[in-house]
């Protein structure tokens, strides 16, 4: 193994960019980069990172229609919407060189994807991926490429038979399920904010995957308002139980922090040390289950200074095997850096002084709480279908 992990990076990749107004800004991966720089992350023993090249049209085309994909190259071009293919929305305005910025994000969870895959590193880090809403024939939910769902099927051309994903977004992961539906090589798990609240209006418990994969997609859908405890009982109810059951080869990981109780698009409590413990436990069970074998993915998060840097610096010591201590000070230059990029006063540490803990949902089902018949009805979908009992 050459390293514990490797991070497929380029300048470029800030290059995908909405404009000013939009709420998905490159400054969030900028700063992250920053931050995980000035507290030491880089320079942690076994990083090293991975150099980048855009997808080309025929990677692009194991996820992608390829009359989509000259859309998108039209539209970066001509600057045009383009309706039949969801280019030129508020959600997905379009912008010049579009189809070169979102091909360096797939080639990039692409290049980690593939420094696992061939024993390079045991964990490879794309922050700037995870764009996992996009579907075959268009945009949506601000992604033109489905980076996730491309770096899956390429270790599927690889010869991968058994690949999991876990989405931990507080939108549901729809495009990754999509593009796998009726797929029993890949298990999706997405937990997330319900679609009663929430866009994309998707990921209910009865979707549980098509006739030649009934079990291979679950999700649970939680009520807003869910807190850090609650999230990780959850996770912990259904996610162990079905990596466990699984045994995948690799394990691929959405990472979206806006979960967090500061993000302005969604409903969710957690805290940047909740979503912490949710990046050990994936650690955990990446060497459990998939033999160390680990793809890390960036995602939404739309607390530019106060969360997405410490979440996702937070992610990528994990990563690295050497986590970093909550209670650190950030430092005092990427303190004034945020400033003069943002006019922002960034955070002073990197926690949020929570000390998130949760009663395990074995220790009993509470009927009276809508997080707990969440759980029991994803438990109740899928778990049978792994035979699992999920009573237990």
């Amino acid at each position: 193994m050459g390293c514990a992990l490797r991070i497929a990076w380029d300048d470029g990749l800030t290059a995908y960019n909405f404009g000013s107004d939009h709420p998905l800004a490159p400054i969030r991966v900028e700063l992250t980069m920053a931050l995980a720089r000035g507290l030491g992350v880089f320079d942690s023993p076994g990083i090293s990172f991975a150099p980048v090249e855009p997808a080309d049209d025929a990677l692009l085309e194991l996820v992608h229609d390829p009359g989509y994909i000259a859309a998108v190259k039209q539209a970066g071009t001509t600057l045009h919407p383009d309706d039949a293919y969801g280019l030129g929305t508020t959600d997905n305005p379009v912008f010049p060189h579009m189809h070169d910025a979102a091909a360096l994000i797939s080639g990039a969870s692409v290049a980690a994807a593939r420094a696992v895959w061939n024993g390079e590193a045991e964990h490879g880090a794309n922050i700037a991926g995870g764009l996992h809403h996009s579907m075959r024939k268009n945009a949506w939910g601000f992604c033109v490429y489905n980076d996730a769902a491309l770096a899956i099927a390429w270790l599927l051309e690889q010869g991968a038979k058994r690949v999991a994903y876990v989405d931990v977004d507080v939108h549901h992961g729809d495009g990754v399920q999509s593009m796998f539906y009726d797929d029993p090589r890949v298990l999706t798990i997405s937990l997330h904010e319900s679609p009663l609240t929430l866009f994309p209006g998707t990921g209910r418990p009865g979707e549980i995957g098509g006739p030649r994969a009934e079990g291979y997609s679950a999700n649970v859908a939680l009520p807003a308002g869910t807190n850090d405890a609650s999230w990780l009982r959850a996770f912990h109810a259904v996610v162990p139980p079905l990596l466990r059951e699984f045994q995948p080869e690799v394990l691929v990981t959405q990472q979206g922090c806006d979960t967090h109780v500061l993000d302005p698009l969604a409903n969710l409590l957690l805290s940047v040390d909740g979503q912490r413990r949710t990046y050990s436990a994936l650690h955990e069970l990446a060497k459990e289950t998939a033999g160390g074998r680990w793809v890390i993915l960036g995602g939404g998060g739309y607390e530019l200074v106060q969360v997405v840097p410490r979440a996702w610096t937070h992610l990528l010591a994990e990563a690295s095997g050497h986590p970093l201590d909550p209670g650190l000070a950030t430092p005092e230059e990427w303190q004034r850096f945020v400033k003069e990029r943002t006019g922002e006063t960034a955070p002073l540490r990197m926690t949020d002084c929570r000390s998130p803990d949760y009663t395990p949902f074995e220790d009993g089902f509470d009927p009276d709480d809508p997080v707990d018949r969440a759980i029991q009805a994803t438990r109740r979908a899928v778990f049978p279908c792994h035979g699992i009992d999920p009573m237990l």
